[in-house]
């Protein structure tokens, strides 16, 4: 199978260089445009945050990883891009490779979803500019069942492995009904920010942002259809809220014992949900003492991570299987393709050959006789064809290289001169 490709990703290059070989969507478009003339003939381009990874079907047989990285340095002007910052995959294990990076094995974060939705981006992106073709969309169509198995029969993508998402987790124990329920976020960094759109997914009533600058609070806000709090006035409208979240870089507490008291007696003790995921911390830990208020900190949140990132570690070698079992299935479907030409010749030219033969005799035997000898004559080639159809399919499936494939099935094709016998449309396969 002739598909190959290059990965520069979190294990072979520092951020520096991800980041120089980082391709915007706008620039991927462009990217794919290069190797359209005259590198591949059809394929896909992947660019994240830990990752730039380009495949495809090359344009002629002397095409190899070194014109992919000369394409990519030129494109985007860098030269520190050389072998040992590169993974070269090619046909069978270049397949697999995607399949692991869509369903996020290959991910810093074991089974990291967000991939999934920035693998489907790229392949879409490879049809809207012509660039996808029968392998690619083979391809991109085994991924998908890989997927979907993975989801039914393995926990690969089960559990919080991120602070944020863990504190989500544990805010939907604690609240049943979280439509009815105000959140104040206390910071406007990322992992604020992923606190706030996991609360927002998880249709939370009111979302309040508050922030040291107040532009990156309302920009987050408006991100999360919240609205916003000046950050000298927060700690006066505590009682305000069931959830607090807070994730700044303040290098003292924020927030005090006596802040929270205050706002559980002003709530008439209805509760209140404290996660504190700053490192330092934000709230002064004293406040689990409390009565009615559930504190959490970013420890007893890494407890959570690290026993989900433990359960999708012991459900990868499921996850692989599924990987080899589809993956095989595709490459079978790939090697079929340089023989089901073949076939198809191979019975044109035989039935051609019966179609000749009846006509030679139908006007010399009886009506009754001729629809004999005319069924006799198609179980006669089904029998002929019966072997050299199964050899060849078995040939295609063996998983042989494309030149050994290539080797014989062009000693039928020049035994039987095929190239020269146009089909007759009547293909059995």
């Amino acid at each position: 199978m002739n598909f190959i490709g290059i990965s520069i990703n979190h294990r072979t290059s520092s951020i520096e260089l991800r980041e120089a070989v980082h391709l915007s969507k706008e620039e991927q478009i462009q990217f794919i445009h290069v190797l359209k003339n005259g590198i591949f003939k059809e394929g896909f381009v992947l660019s994240t945050c830990n990752r730039t990874e380009v495949f495809g079907v090359p344009s002629h047989n002397r095409i190899t990883h070194k014109e992919i990285v000369a394409s990519l340095k030129e494109f985007k002007n860098i030269k520190n891009l050389d072998d040992e910052h590169i993974e070269i995959y090619k046909a069978k294990d270049a397949i697999s490779h995607i399949a692991r990076v869509t369903y996020g094995i290959d991910s810093l974060i074991i089974g990291d979803s967000q991939i999934l939705s920035q693998s489907k981006e790229s392949f879409r992106l490879s049809v809207d500019e012509k660039f996808s073709n029968t392998i690619t969309r083979k391809i991109f169509d085994t991924t998908i069942r890989v997927g979907k198995r993975a989801i039914k029969e393995t926990l690969i993508s089960h559990g919080a492995v991120t602070v944020s998402f863990a504190a989500i987790q544990v805010i939907e124990k604690i609240f049943a009904n979280l439509y009815k329920k105000e959140a104040l976020i206390i910071g406007a960094g990322e992992t604020s920010e992923l606190a706030a759109i996991h609360l927002k997914s998880k249709n939370i009533g009111k979302i309040t942002i508050t922030n040291r600058t107040f532009d990156k609070a309302a920009k987050l806000a408006k991100k999360v259809e919240g609205k916003v709090i000046d950050f000298s006035e927060f700690k006066n409208n505590l009682k305000d809220f069931d959830v607090i979240i807070s994730a700044t870089s303040a290098k003292e507490y924020l927030v005090s014992y006596s802040d929270i008291k205050k706002a559980i007696q002003q709530r008439k003790g209805n509760p209140i949900f404290i996660m504190d995921i700053a490192i330092p911390r934000d709230i002064d830990p004293a406040v689990k003492k409390i009565d009615n208020v559930f504190y959490n900190d970013i420890d007893s949140l890494n407890i959570i991570v690290e026993q989900n990132l433990n359960k999708r570690k012991n459900e990868i070698p499921h996850v692989k299987e599924i990987i080899e079992e589809e993956v095989d299935n595709c490459f079978h479907w790939f090697n079929t393709l340089g023989v089901v030409p073949t076939i198809k010749s191979l019975r044109s030219f035989f039935e051609s050959i019966e179609v000749d033969e009846l006509k030679k005799i139908k006007n010399k035997v009886s009506d009754e006789d001729y629809i004999k000898l005319e069924s006799m004559a198609k179980r006669l080639i089904g029998r002929i064809l019966h072997n050299p159809t199964v050899k060849l399919r078995k040939l295609a499936e063996s998983g042989d290289d494309v030149e050994t494939v290539k080797e014989k099935t062009s000693a039928i094709k020049y035994l039987f001169d095929l190239d020269n016998i146009p089909s007759n449309g009547k293909d059995k396969l």
